[in-house]
């Protein structure tokens, strides 16, 4: 069965430090991560830490260069991932627009997903 990532994106300067998630959202998402791991298809998941402790690393015209977080310039961040195993895009996409709906309306939350290229 095919590998699906599905990268979470975010707008990291609507969030501040002391967001707090509501306890609906919290029940709602414990809920969707037991059924989507009972359901055999849920790989990996994790948030990543706020763009300050990140490092950018480029290559161009042979040379490497770092630039250290925050990317201010950046409106949408990587916010954490899944890693599902799906029997096709279509489930895949199901299981991620469930993951979305689950999220307050007033938050900004987007995903992409991106069947993963098996060697």
């Amino acid at each position: 069965m095919p590998r699906f990532l599905t990268l979470i994106r975010i707008n990291e300067q609507e969030l501040t430090t002391d967001t707090e998630f509501p306890p609906e959202f919290l029940e709602k998402m414990g809920a969707y991560m037991e059924e989507i791991t009972k359901a055999g298809v849920l790989l990996d998941t994790a948030g990543l830490l706020r763009t300050p402790e990140g490092t950018r690393v480029n290559w161009s015209g042979g040379k490497i260069s770092y630039t250290d977080g925050p990317f201010t310039e950046t409106k949408e961040v990587v916010g954490g991932y899944t890693l599902i195993q799906c029997k096709d895009k279509a489930e895949a996409l199901e299981w991620t627009k469930r993951f979305l709906e689950i999220h307050p309306a007033e938050w900004n939350v987007g995903a992409e997903v991106r069947e993963i290229e098996e060697m």
